[in-house]
């Protein structure tokens, strides 16, 4: 039975070295050994699986604990046992290099740039619409029928562009493939550029008779009505994403996304706070002073209040579950009842005379009730 060889060798680093350090070792030695660059060489393929085996488990920070203390031995317990083939070590680390599709596809050309499959189609747009909400509506969810304008399947050649089946033929510029590549040569060997054609726009097909109702784009202008539920607690800018209800992509792409996007409307009473809703009650001096029973309004009604006599301005009363509901949550916010008192700008002769009175006694004037309480001190 071969021994293996310990990780850290393998990728020359050492036990304290850090993750950026390992990558750093795995990707020059991995381009090194890549069998694009040592095409037929067993040997080299063998190194690249090696690396990829060390890299696996020392980029791991369970695996790498486990190793550290038990060697190989501890790397099994995890359930890791090597890679089957070069696929799989493609496939494991797709994104190392920050490309999208192999590690090295961008270096060695064995990948397509295509972000589509052939014959698919032109993916179609996202659509935006902004859905104006009353406090109401906001504080239990509502349902809304739209009306978008936007682009369908036609419905005469069910996306396809053309008449009929027999209306194609193969794209002449890329033989059908819907790609182009161009083949360059370096000091590291053969490099294959592959791009989209231009042509056909990577679907590897041409339309010879173009369908008379979508002239040829497999999609026509339409209006939808589209119901929407909108939960309880969305914020202005909050949006709703509805997955393929945007624009129909063309010759059968991909349908885009419709947004919708939540816009609050201002309220005639009521103030936003989160959850909470301010509303702002004015009281006249004596209610303010004796107390009293009011109706405010609510986001679904009316309700009565209790006013404590000696309330102050500015003193916010609080009405439990009468805001709205959390978002994705349980529960609901309070509506907050702030208290302002109302003072006249002008007053009659009788008034005056009438709180000049009471400026002379002690629970209205409070320079009265200072001096007397310094008689105390």
């Amino acid at each position: 039975m071969t021994t293996k060889r310990d990780y850290y060798e393998i990728l020359g680093v050492n036990r304290n070295s850090s993750l950026d350090e390992i990558k750093t070792a795995y990707r020059k030695l991995a381009m090194k050994y890549h069998p694009d660059r040592n095409p037929g060489d067993k040997e080299a393929e063998e190194k690249f699986k090696e690396l990829a085996e060390a890299y696996e488990v020392l980029s791991d920070p369970q695996k790498r604990s486990q190793y550290d203390r038990f060697g190989h031995e501890g790397v099994r317990s995890t359930g890791f046992y090597g890679f089957g083939d070069i696929n799989d070590i493609f496939s494991r680390f797709s994104d190392i290099f920050g490309f999208g599709g192999s590690i090295f596809d961008e270096f060695f050309g064995t990948g397509s740039t295509s972000r589509r499959r052939r014959g698919a189609g032109i993916p179609g747009t996202d659509l935006k619409i902004t859905v104006k909400l009353t406090l109401e509506e906001i504080a239990d969810g509502v349902e809304k029928t739209l009306k978008v304008k936007k682009f369908k399947t036609c419905p005469t050649c069910n996306g396809t562009g053309a008449k009929s089946s027999s209306s194609y033929s193969s794209c002449s510029y890329c033989n059908g493939t819907g790609e182009i590549r161009q083949v360059s040569r370096s000091i590291f060997g053969q490099f294959i550029n592959v791009t989209e054609c231009n042509y056909c726009n990577g679907e590897g097909k041409i339309i010879r008779d173009k369908c008379n109702e979508c002239d040829g784009s497999g999609r026509v202008k339409s209006e939808s009505t589209i119901k929407v539920n909108i939960p309880a607690g969305v914020v202005e800018g909050n949006y709703i994403p509805l997955r393929g209800q945007g624009n129909a992509g063309i010759r059968g792409g991909q349908a885009g996304d419709l947004l919708i996007f939540i816009e609050e409307l201002e309220h005639e009473y009521f103030k936003r706070e989160g959850d909470d809703i301010v509303y702002e009650l004015k009281l006249s001096f004596p209610e303010a002073v004796m107390g009293t029973d009011v109706i405010v309004p609510t986001l679904k009604g009316k309700a009565k209040l209790k006013i404590e006599p000696g309330t102050e301005s500015g003193y916010i009363y609080r009405m439990r579950d009468k805001g709205i509901k959390h978002l994705n949550g349980y529960g609901r916010g309070d509506q907050l009842v702030k208290i302002n008192i109302h003072i006249p700008k002008k007053i009659s002769s009788k008034e005056k005379d009438l709180l000049n009175e009471l400026n002379k006694s002690e629970n209205f004037n409070p320079d009265i009730k200072k001096k007397n309480e310094k008689k105390f001190l």
